[in-house]
């Protein structure tokens, strides 16, 4: 009964706190049979503030007066210590459902209003060794499968990050990253480095140049923060955990090859990454013509928050795409004059365009165990959009918070709110019948998409984890016609 009533809250518009209903009725069940002791075994750090350095995974020491709780990840098994070597692992399964909702017309792009329910994977399994103190390989197998809720479609900001936005992909296992990193030391003193599958070392320079080449996904090290960036313990929309407007090159995995420049010292950091663009929106190919196609990353990060004496972070972010790419205006420029029965952004001849933005990341500690954080996202919008979501703009802001508040230290909670846009000339599109690679619903009566997200991460035992959650979405693709929809989630994750 108590479910029934909230799925009922769902036809109204306003009531935007029912999310807040739903994962109080989730979490409370599994919070009740969680596991209480902790595994004494895992491995304990120094019980203080630290910015975490995106992009090479290490820890800078920081001394402001609010002291963070250890919040390490327990696992199945130790990890090698004392060793060269890397092995662990991660499974991660999400399963999502929704109610049927109000909708006056559908597309073939569109989000389905009737029930329906999927469940995604992702297993992978990372190796690495080092080579000598300077120089490491990186490896890691993937294998993602499972399905989407109406195959991907229908959301800019899509409510689980683990999908396969490519129903028909092979389901075999496949190489996800594999690179050389190479630190070079321009200061004699050391700091101490967590090792994690992105970077073996215990020790680094305190200034350094990193550099990377071979094959990743641009957010393992640009436009992360430490409370909104991991589908595995926090949040699963896409434009939750990363910057929706962040058009970064990828294939329809979320990987590309290229290589990045990491220049990290005391308080600041600038990275620099070169990747290479799919031959087509959403396409698995990459284009290896360097020279026609490709994307330049930038990221500057200041290791200070905006808060006297509480640690945190502000990151600025700029990209540049250059591929074969469509002009919104042209499309339906050649859809008047006839041309084309509906705007066709892919009728076009091989050329390349360019596509431009900014992002901004703000992370901020306010206590012991809550951090807020904040994304803004811009780009010029006239190109299509072609590797990441639709989304020519978007804000972000939400807040996380530790378990140790509450006794439960391997435990977390957070809720973030959304909402982004697209240009006008990207809005006719979709109003004249356009399909883009995510949203088409032959019609558009235009809204800003707003998406309330919320989780409750419960450590039931050694490297098991569940979290129910719940997504509260208005104007799903933009369309005011459609929704709003309401979107129960529980995970499972497990560490090895």
């Amino acid at each position: 009964m108590k479910l029934k009533f909230i799925f009922n809250m769902a036809g109204s518009r306003t009531r935007l706190p029912l999310f807040l209903w739903l994962t109080i009725a989730l979490a409370g069940p599994f919070s009740a049979i969680a596991q209480q002791a902790q595994d004494q075994s895992a491995p304990q750090q120094p019980n203080a503030v630290q910015v975490v350095s995106a992009a090479s995974g290490t820890n800078e020491p920081d001394p402001p007066s609010d002291a963070s709780p250890d919040d390490s990840v327990e696992t199945m098994f130790p990890h090698f210590k004392d060793t060269r070597f890397w092995l662990s692992g991660q499974m991660n399964f999400i399963f999502q459902t929704h109610p049927s909702f109000p909708a006056l017309y559908s597309g073939a792009h569109s989000l389905s209003p009737h029930y329906e329910k999927a469940t995604s994977r992702v297993l992978t399994l990372y190796t690495g060794v080092g080579l000598n103190n300077s120089t490491e390989i990186l490896a890691d197998v993937e294998e993602a499968g499972g399905s989407a809720l109406s195959q991907g479609f229908g959301l800019a900001g899509n409510t689980d990050l683990d999908i396969v936005r490519n129903p028909l992909l092979s389901k075999a296992p496949y190489l996800a990253r594999g690179m050389i990193h190479k630190v070079f030391a321009l200061s004699k003193d050391k700091i101490e480095s967590d090792r994690t599958a992105f970077s073996l070392f215990d020790e680094l320079p305190r200034r350094r140049l990193e550099v990377r080449f071979g094959k990743f996904s641009l957010p393992d090290f640009l436009d992360i923060n430490s409370v909104g960036s991991d589908t595995h313990f926090q949040f699963t929309n896409w434009t939750v955990d990363n910057n929706g407007a962040w058009d970064y090159a990828a294939d329809t995995r979320g990987y590309t090859v290229g290589a990045t420049a990491d220049y990290e010292d005391r308080n600041w950091g600038f990275r620099f990454v070169e990747g290479l663009m799919p031959k087509v929106a959403n396409g698995i190919d990459l284009v290896y013509k360097v020279w026609q196609a490709h994307a330049e990353n930038f990221e500057y990060e200041l290791r200070r928050g905006v808060i006297p004496k509480k640690a945190g972070v502000v990151r600025l972010l700029a990209y540049t795409n250059y591929a074969n790419m469509g002009i919104y205006r042209e499309a339906n420029a050649n859809f008047e004059a006839g041309l084309t029965p509906t705007p066709e952004i892919t009728a076009h001849p091989w050329h390349i365009t360019r596509k431009y933005g900014f992002g901004v990341n703000l992370e901020q500690n306010l206590t012991r165990y809550l951090t807020a954080f904040g994304r803004f996202g811009w780009n010029n919008g006239k190109t299509e959009s072609f590797a990441y979501t639709e989304v020519d703009q978007t804000f972000d802001l939400g807040v996380g918070a530790k378990g140790a508040w509450w006794h439960r230290k391997q435990d977390r909670a957070g809720v973030a709110f959304v909402t982004n846009a697209i240009c006008k000339d990207h809005q006719t599109y979709l109003a004249d019948g356009g399909l883009g690679f995510l949203l088409g619903d032959g019609g558009l009566n235009y809204g800003r998409e707003y998406i309330v997200e919320s989780y409750y991460t419960v450590h039931v035992w050694r490297g098991i984890y569940v979290a129910p959650g719940v997504q509260h979405i208005n104007d799903p693709g933009y369309n005011r016609d459609r929704g709003p929809v309401v979107v129960p989630s529980f995970r499972a994750h497990m560490e090895f």
